[in-house]
């Protein structure tokens, strides 16, 4: 097994949970290296560190994987982490939910969300993709799923030298399934909808909806396909308006709608910067969700990114009902919750309106984030009362 040496002092994150080592944190291999295997990872002086799977064309070269020496890194030590992540959601008692998050769950690269009967998985690592086979065949044997499809098309499985590809692994299925959520009935869409078909990290707060929809005129912006929208038909707001972009997304809500039942729900396909700014809309909306796309998806891009942050949430100020409930999302981690906040105490002091802030959430609990790995803990939500 190929040895990676680390420079000195490299070691006291890895010791202390951090899944990562980088290029520049590597002073020597020793052996054959093959790219995609386990390696073993060494302190300067030759002291076992990790094993971990390497990749040397990735600046992240080695995705740790374990710190005991004595295990053995084969199709049964990634069985047990699979139970493991899924005995977690077990508890959870969703029917759709993330039962694997990558390296927060000690399994770097996986991806894997359940819709009821089928799976949705993403291979974001060369190790785990190379081993896809023996994967699937787990994912099949401990779960008992009818399908799955894979979404690995997505950028960042570029930088591991792969492709982007989707497709079926196992079985054959109309990949618009039918989950429900909160008694709410929803299509998702596993070969073309956002990520692996669903934005499934914003479960509770969705649900946390019933604390402020009622009776309420709500606009949900950058809907995509509608989960918060639905969610304050369900809580029994007066009228909802879903705004984005998409016109794909916009079929999509109304779809829902159908099939809950709820009349009160409209969509407008637009620009939601656009609309924020129309004068005709102040003082029409008494809730406003503001869950935008990762405006910075680099450190480089995040003061641009803070820029667009700011602005939704300025405008949103100025246009709701005094009394009115904001409930605003950061789904990008270099916003780090300092950050965010800061933001969004300048965008009110900008809009001139006084704040009160009354809840700060964060990703579902089926999205969990190593306490050493800040970058995991990617979703910030504030919820605030707008005088």
């Amino acid at each position: 097994m190929l040895k990676v040496i680390l420079n000195k002092h490299e070691e006291d994150n890895i010791f202390s949970g951090y899944p990562w080592v980088f290029n520049n944190e590597i002073i020597n291999f020793e052996g054959v290296i093959e790219n995609g295997k386990v390696c073993s990872v060494y302190t300067f002086d030759h002291r076992f560190v990790a094993y971990g799977f390497l990749n040397t064309n990735s600046k992240i070269m080695v995705r740790i994987l374990s710190l005991d020496e004595h295990e053995v890194i084969d199709k049964e030590f990634f069985k047990k982490r699979i139970a493991y992540a899924i005995e977690h959601r077990k508890n959870l008692g969703w029917s759709a939910t993330r039962l694997v998050f990558s390296e927060a769950d000690f399994l770097p690269g996986l991806i894997v969300d359940k819709y009821g009967d089928y799976l949705s998985v993403q291979f974001m690592s060369l190790g785990m993709d190379m081993i896809k086979k023996d994967i699937v065949d787990i994912l099949v044997e401990l779960t008992g799923c009818k399908g799955i499809y894979e979404r690995s098309d997505m950028p960042v499985r570029e930088k591991e030298g792969l492709e982007q590809i989707k497709g079926y692994l196992y079985g054959k299925f109309d990949p618009r399934v039918e989950i429900v959520e909160d008694d709410i009935h929803m299509i998702v869409d596993m070969e073309n909808g956002q990520k692996t078909g669903y934005f499934l990290d914003q479960k509770l707060n969705r649900d946390i909806l019933r604390l402020y929809a009622k009776d309420q005129e709500v606009l949900d912006a950058f809907s995509n396909v509608g989960g918060f929208a639905l969610h304050a038909c369900k809580y029994g707001a007066r009228h909802v308006d879903a705004c984005d972009i998409s016109q794909r997304a916009c079929d999509e809500i109304m779809v829902n709608a159908r099939l809950n039942g709820y009349t009160q729900l409209n969509t407008i396909c637009t620009d939601v910067f656009d609309y924020l700014h129309k004068e005709e809309i102040k003082n029409k909306y008494s809730v406003i969700v503001l869950d935008p796309p990762a405006f910075s998806k680099t450190k480089e891009s995040i003061k641009k990114a803070y820029r667009g942050y700011k602005e939704i949430n300025m405008q949103a100020m100025k246009i709701i009902k005094s009394g009115g409930y904001l409930l605003t999302f950061s789904c990008s981690q270099h916003m780090t919750p300092d950050l965010f906040m800061q933001m969004v105490n300048e965008a009110a002091h900008d809009a001139k309106r006084t704040v009160q802030f009354l809840d700060f959430r964060i990703q579902s609990p089926d999205h969990p984030a190593l306490l050493q790995a800040e970058e995991q803990l990617y979703l910030k939500c504030m919820i605030l009362r707008v005088k």
